[in-house]
């Protein structure tokens, strides 16, 4: 049961640090809190993390982007049903002057081929985020181990996605990042998006509630509304409205039936 405490008028919520570096946070959560005085505190970490704090009871609600981990989480009794919430892409971006000479690249493993081929410095977060994830399934798809050339040319930041791009900007290092990061990034300097359009660079969000059967202090009842709020009209448009430059970082999907 969830306590009628005003102290306890709050959920926690694991999600990404791109969700939180692109800005969408700070665009939606006071919506949702004035429309239900429901607080919501977020915990941005890697989506394997923030799935690792859900498992261990602490947060209510996962707000994250690897969908056969989120699959697993709750075929495995952690979470109570998964939801399609949103989507947006990545892109590989790096420094006008494009040594490895990747841009206008429209496929993945060519231009990671390339990069490897040149040794040019390429920033990896290292962190078994969603994005970290999404990178190492693209890296498989070549004939190269970047790991083996960890600390060479491949570079493990363990750092969220906003560190990363300013370690990648600092060194001159190509870089793999979902698109709304990269929008709100402020320290871009000359660096540009080189490569986009992959089809395998779709990036689905979903939505799990932790489940109360596991730890009874989740705040279900909360954490439902939040989940409802989200993945209904209005959540889906406070989504939709989130712009920079014009640009819609993030694309909600939870109505599509995708």
């Amino acid at each position: 049961m969830t306590s009628a405490s005003a102290d306890d008028d709050f959920i926690i919520v694991q999600s990404t640090t791109s969700t939180q570096n692109s800005g969408l946070l700070d665009h939606i959560l006071p919506k949702f809190t004035e429309k239900t005085d429901i607080a919501v505190r977020v915990v941005a970490v890697g989506t394997g993390q923030a799935l690792k704090n859900g498992r261990n009871g602490d947060g209510d609600v996962v707000l994250v982007h690897s969908k056969p981990d989120e699959d697993r989480f709750v075929a495995d009794g952690w979470g109570v049903k998964r939801q399609d919430v949103m989507y947006n892409d990545f892109v590989i971006v790096g420094p006008a002057a494009d040594p490895a000479g990747i841009r206008g690249m429209t496929v993945a493993e060519q231009a990671f081929d390339k990069i490897a081929e040149a040794k040019e410095p390429f920033a990896s977060r290292g962190d078994d985020s969603g994005t970290h994830k999404a990178e190492l399934r693209l890296w498989e798809k070549t004939d190269v181990d970047p790991v083996h050339a960890s600390g060479d040319w491949y570079l493990e930041t363990g750092s969220g996605m906003g560190a990363t791009l300013n370690i990648a900007v600092g060194k001159h290092a190509y870089t793999f990042t979902d698109r709304g990061t990269w929008l709100n990034f402020a320290n871009k300097g000359d660096f540009e998006i080189l490569v986009q359009g992959d089809p395998q660079f779709f990036n689905q969000y979903g939505v799990i509630l932790v489940n109360p059967e596991k730890h009874p202090r989740v705040r279900a009842e909360k954490g439902q509304t939040f989940i409802d709020w989200l993945t209904n009209a209005a959540g889906q448009k406070a989504i939709a409205s989130y712009k920079i430059d014009g640009q819609q970082l993030f694309f909600p999907n939870a109505l599509s039936g995708s």
